[in-house]
């Protein structure tokens, strides 16, 4: 017997958690974007909107390759507006879901390659887009930590308490 997610449960999921996220960073204002990522990093994302820029950027860079285009160029989108950057959001999200929903089902397994800095990936779309969702969920989670190491109140992000497949949650 096979169980599993489908890829619109965990983007589901995913936008779930962008909406707590664009919620909180409404609440404590553009500032809480400049929140430190920390000192050892590899240099590539300095504060919380540098990596929350660099999820949507991965997710619409991905999608231009798996649709055969050149990956865009997303430097110019500010990491400084949490507006710009859930506006990117949105939209880097409707590329995907195009791309996944256009998908016929021989083309998910299909093999693919492309080069990403100085690698040649082979891989099918089913394993890119779950590399998409994961991305995504394992950098909130790193969000979630550097926020909350900086003072920030984060409330809690799991899968379990979204509303996604059904079930609840109480304060008792």
């Amino acid at each position: 017997m096979s169980v599993g997610l489908s890829f619109e449960e965990l983007m589901e999921y995913t936008e779930w958690e962008r909406e707590r996220w664009r919620d909180l960073f409404a609440k404590q204002g553009d500032a809480a974007l400049a929140t430190k990522s920390g000192q050892n990093g590899d240099g590539r994302f300095d504060t919380i909107g540098d990596l929350i820029r660099h999820i949507f950027s991965a997710e619409t860079r991905y999608v231009d390759r798996l649709i055969g285009r050149e990956p865009k160029d997303t430097a110019s989108i500010s990491s400084a507006s949490s507006e710009a950057l859930f506006q990117f959001g949105e939209k880097s999200r409707a590329r995907l879901r195009g791309y996944v929903q256009a998908l016929r089902a021989a083309e998910w397994d299909a093999p693919f390659e492309f080069k990403m800095l100085k690698l040649v990936i082979r891989a099918t779309p089913r394993k890119i887009v779950g590399h998409v969702s994961t991305h995504e969920i394992r950098h909130w989670a790193q969000i979630a930590t550097m926020m909350r190491l900086n003072g920030h109140k984060v409330e809690w992000q799991d899968f379990l308490l979204s509303p996604v497949l059904g079930g609840g949650v109480e304060r008792g």
